[in-house]
C-alpha cells in the first residue's frame, strides 16, 4: 500500500523566524515527503507570507499545499489567490472555513467550507486537489455529532479530494469516525492528522482549541513532569508512537504531521515508526 506522508508548517512572522523555518523545511523534506502543507488566516490575514513559504517549498523540489479559509473573504478575494496559486504551479490545496480574526464584523461571502470548494472547482475545473479537515472527535462547534457528519459529507460531495484530521489521541475515534464516514457513501481517503507531544500547555491549548481530547492519564503523567521537558518529550514519543503503530497497522492511507516549524519531534516520531517517504528531489 502506497502511503501518503506529509507536513505541516505556518507562514513565519520575524526574520528569525523565517531563518528557522529555513533549518527545518530542509531536514524534513530530506524524509522524502509527498508534499508540503501551509496554512492561511482567516479573510487572508497571511497571504503573502503564505505564498512565500509555498514558492520556498517548491523551490526545494517537494509539491506544496497551501490552506486557504473562506471565512472573511469574498469570492473575488479567493479567485485572485486560486489564479496565484495556479500561476505558481500549485496543484493542492487545503480548503478550510477558518476562525473569523479578532475584531472582524462579518463573515464574508462564504459561510462553510462545502461553498468554498464548489466555488474552487466553478472557477478551476479538475487543476487542484482539493484537502478539506475532518474531526474525529466532532467539531467544537457543530450542534451535534450527526450535524457534524453532515457537514463532512457536504464538503466531500461538494468536490474534496481526500480529508486530513484534526489533532487527536484516542486511535478509536478515528476508526470510528471512518466507519460512519464509510457508511454514508463516502470513500475518499481520510489521512490522520499528528500532533508531536512536547509541551504540555501548549498541547492542552491546542486541544481544547480544535475539540480533541487529551485524555486524562496522558494530562496527569504530562503535568507531573512539569518542566522537565526531556522527560516530557521521550514519554510523548512513546505515546505518539503506539497510537501511529495501531493506525498503520490499521491500514490508514497515510499521516499528516503538524510540525510547529520544528523539525526534532516529527523526525524522532518518523524514524521511531521506521517511516519511508518518496525519494527526496534533492541531496
Amino acid at each position: 500500500m502506497q502511503r501518503s506522508y506529509s507536513f505541516e508548517f505556518f507562514p513565519p512572522k520575524t526574520p528569525e523566524g523565517a531563518q528557522k523555518l529555513a533549518a527545518t523545511r530542509a531536514e524534513l523534506i530530506a524524509l522524502g515527503p509527498d508534499f508540503i502543507s501551509v496554512t492561511f488566516g482567516a479573510g487572508g490575514t497571511t497571504r503573502e507570507g503564505t505564498l512565500a513559504a509555498v514558492l520556498d517549498v517548491i523551490a526545494d523540489g517537494v509539491p506544496a499545499a497551501p490552506h486557504l479559509s473562506c471565512v472573511g473573504s469574498t469570492r473575488a478575494g479567493i479567485r485572485d489567490i486560486l489564479n496565484e496559486y495556479k500561476g505558481a504551479g500549485i496543484r493542492r490545496i487545503v480548503a478550510l472555513r477558518g476562525d473569523l480574526p479578532s475584531g472582524w464584523g462579518e463573515i464574508g461571502e462564504f459561510r462553510f467550507a462545502n461553498e468554498l470548494v464548489e466555488f474552487i472547482r466553478a472557477e478551476t475545473g479538475d487543476h487542484f486537489h482539493i484537502e478539506v479537515a475532518a474531526y474525529p472527535e466532532v467539531h467544537p462547534q457543530a450542534r451535534s455529532a450527526s450535524a457534524d457528519l453532515a457537514n463532512f459529507v457536504r464538503k466531500v460531495n461538494a468536490g474534496a479530494d481526500s480529508a486530513i484530521t484534526q489533532m487527536f489521541f484516542n486511535a478509536d475515534a478515528y476508526f470510528r469516525f471512518v466507519d460512519d464516514v464509510r457508511k454514508a457513501g463516502v470513500t475518499v481517503p481520510i489521512v490522520p492528522g499528528i500532533m508531536p507531544i512536547t509541551n504540555f500547555t501548549s498541547l492542552r491549548r491546542f486541544a481544547e482549541g480544535c475539540g480533541a481530547e487529551l485524555p486524562r492519564w496522558i494530562g496527569e503523567r504530562l503535568r507531573d513532569y512539569g518542566d522537565d521537558l526531556a522527560s516530557i518529550r521521550a514519554f510523548g514519543l512513546d505515546v505518539m508512537t503506539d497510537m501511529c503503530e495501531r493506525l498503520l497497522a490499521a491500514g490508514v492511507p497515510g499521516l499528516h504531521f503538524y510540525t510547529l516549524n520544528a523539525a526534532g519531534p516529527v523526525k524522532g516520531l518518523w524514524n521511531r515508526l521506521g517511516l519511508q517517504g518518496r525519494l527526496p528531489a534533492k541531496p
